[in-house]
Order: structure tokens, then C-alpha cells, then sequence
């Protein structure tokens, strides 16, 4: 059976390679509990047969702009040198999809090419951090974020550079469809799946030295023993490294505070718990070491939008 959700990743002039590929592997790799493709993705252009610069090298397109015609969402990918005004038929195509219900997407600089359509007048949006400037400049009626992965305004969306792309795209996938299927995508892409949209994008981040100062071992253990009753002064002692010293590398290497990140991380195993098992919602939360049903509904919904219990029904009719 073919999947019922139609993605169109929009490829313009100058498009940059990893903003394209990411949505198109992102959604590809989905796959329901029935092990069926979650999403149907087709690359278009301005019309079919295009070729398109992307970097080093070039991009024909199988379809043109026919392809947001039944597309239930539409992803914007980052080019070079963003084009104001739009490419004929970019704008019109654009916002049609949208008047139809359709979800519209940017990547990284794609954010340009979806405030030339007027969809984001009056809301929120991020792009890389170089760009948030002229992005602002340029669209005033946008209120610009510079300091967050992503922003989600229900059916427009807006990320960073590429990587918080793989964030947003992960982050639609697990509000279609939960995130069981959700963590499948992320193990594929071999990415993280506990990063939020309220993270700070990685400005001055230098990488990590080869002196043991790298995080992902102490990540790799916070996940294994997340059910555990952690304190912040337990996982400074684990990591050999003061209290202050932990807060300073998690927030230089991940964007966020060691707790707020373990929080997701349990909220996370949950959601995946609520959909494929029968278990009661107050043993979900001791399993996941969240603590008491009471704080563990309020920190769930806080995060998820939803409580545990209407996640649960909400999943369970999908499935």
C-alpha cells in the first residue's frame, strides 16, 4: 500500500547539498510498525528535468512545482544565495499547498525562500546563525530567533543550519507518527533523537579535544541508567568533573543543562512505552525515573504538549 503522506522537498538554484538531502533520507528511511514506508518524497524544481547547481556539483529534478499540488507537506531547502523576489511560480505554488492544509518546512537558509511567501508574517523563525541578522532585516514582520534549533507554529516550521534540519525533520516525523518510529530514523541516521527545538544552536563550539573532555560517554551512560534516581551532583561525580565544570560542557556541547537533557531523554523512553505497551501510566513513569505519576503527567505535557494518557490514545488509534 502507498503511503497516504506526500512530501516535496523543493530544490532551487544554488541549493545546498546536505539541506536537500537530509529531508529526502530523513523521511525515506520511516517506516511504520507494519514495516510500510511512513512517506512518500519526491524532489521537484521550478519544472520537471530541471538542473539545478547544488556546491560541487548538479541536481536534475524529477518534477516541477506540480508536485506541491497534493503534497501534505512542503520542505524549503537552504540555498547559497537565497533569491528575493522568488522564482516565478515558487510563491504561488508555495502558499496554494499551504491554503490546502499542506505544512510548509524550511532548512537552514530555506527560511528565506519561506518569508519571501509572506506564510511567516507575524510569527517566529530561526535559521543558521549567520543569517538571523539579514533574515530579520529583510522580513520585519518576522519575529526572528537566533538562539534555537528550531520553531515549530504548527504548519510552519523553521531550522538552523543542517543539523537542526535532521532535528526538525525528526521532530515532524514524531508528532506523525510517535517516537518509536521516530527513534528508528534517528538510529538509522546514526543522530541523537533527545534534542528539542529550544536548544541553543552551536555558535562558538569549538570541537572537542581528544582529552577526555567529549560528553558522549557520559551521554551514552545517562541514557543506560536514565531510570536511576540522578542527581546533577551524582553525574558530576560519575564524570569526575565539578558541578560547574559539567554545566559548562553540557551546555558548550549539547545546548542545553545536563537535567533538562536527561528529562528529554526519559520523556523520550516513555513516549515510545505508551505506544507499543499495555503498561499503566504510573509504572511507565518509575520505569523511566521520572518520579511520582503527578510529576511525571506534569513534566510529560510540558514537554509533549499532550498528557501521557491522550498520547497514548493518540497513537494507538494511529497504529
Amino acid at each position: 500500500m502507498a503511503p497516504s503522506h506526500s512530501v516535496a522537498v523543493l530544490a532551487l538554484e544554488g541549493v545546498v547539498p546536505s539541506d536537500l538531502s537530509n529531508p529526502v533520507d530523513t523521511f525515506s528511511w520511516a517506516r511504520l510498525p507494519d514495516g510500510s514506508p511512513a512517506y512518500r518524497v519526491r524532489v521537484c524544481g521550478t519544472a520537471p528535468g530541471a538542473e539545478i547547481a547544488a556546491g560541487p556539483f548538479t541536481v536534475r529534478v524529477a518534477h516541477g512545482l506540480e508536485a506541491l499540488a497534493d503534497a501534505d507537506t512542503v520542505i524549503l531547502s537552504g540555498v547559497d544565495d537565497p533569491p528575493d523576489p522568488l522564482p516565478p511560480g515558487v510563491r504561488d505554488a508555495v502558499r496554494a499547498a499551504y491554503d490546502r492544509g499542506a505544512r510548509v518546512a524550511s532548512i537552514c537558509t530555506g527560511a528565506f525562500l519561506l518569508a519571501a511567501t509572506g506564510l511567516l508574517d507575524g510569527q517566529r523563525a530561526t535559521t543558521h546563525w549567520m543569517g538571523t541578522a539579514l533574515l530579520a532585516a529583510r522580513y520585519p514582520a518576522i519575529t526572528v530567533d537566533p538562539d534555537v534549533l528550531y520553531v515549530d507554529n504548527g504548519r510552519t516550521l523553521t531550522s538552523a543550519g543542517a543539523s537542526a534540519g535532521l532535528d526538525l525533520c525528526l521532530h515532524m516525523i514524531r508528532g506523525d507518527h510517535g517516537a518509536a518510529v521516530a527513534a528508528n530514523v534517528a538510529r538509522a541516521a546514526v543522530s541523537p533523537l533527545e534534542r528539542d527545538g529550544g536548544q541553543a544552536q552551536f555558535i562558538n563550539h569549538e570541537p572537542p579535544a581528544p582529552d577526555g573532555s567529549s560528553l558522549e560517554p557520559l551521554l551514552a551512560w545517562l541514557r543506560e541508567n536514565a531510570h536511576h534516581d540522578l542527581t546533577l551532583a551524582a553525574i558530576a561525580g560519575h564524570a569526575a568533573l565539578s558541578v560547574r565544570t559539567l554545566n559548562r560542557r553540557f551546555r558548550e556541547q549539547t545546548g542545553t543543562t545536563p537535567m533538562r537533557w536527561l528529562h528529554r531523554v526519559r520523556i523520550r523512553h516513555a513516549q515510545a512505552l505508551l505506544e507499543t505497551t499495555d503498561q499503566p501510566v504510573e509504572r511507565i513513569a518509575v520505569d523511566v525515573g521520572c518520579g511520582s505519576p503527578t510529576s511525571f503527567r506534569d513534566g510529560f505535557t510540558r514537554v509533549v504538549g499532550v498528557s501521557p494518557r491522550a498520547y497514548r490514545r493518540a497513537f494507538r488509534a494511529k497504529g
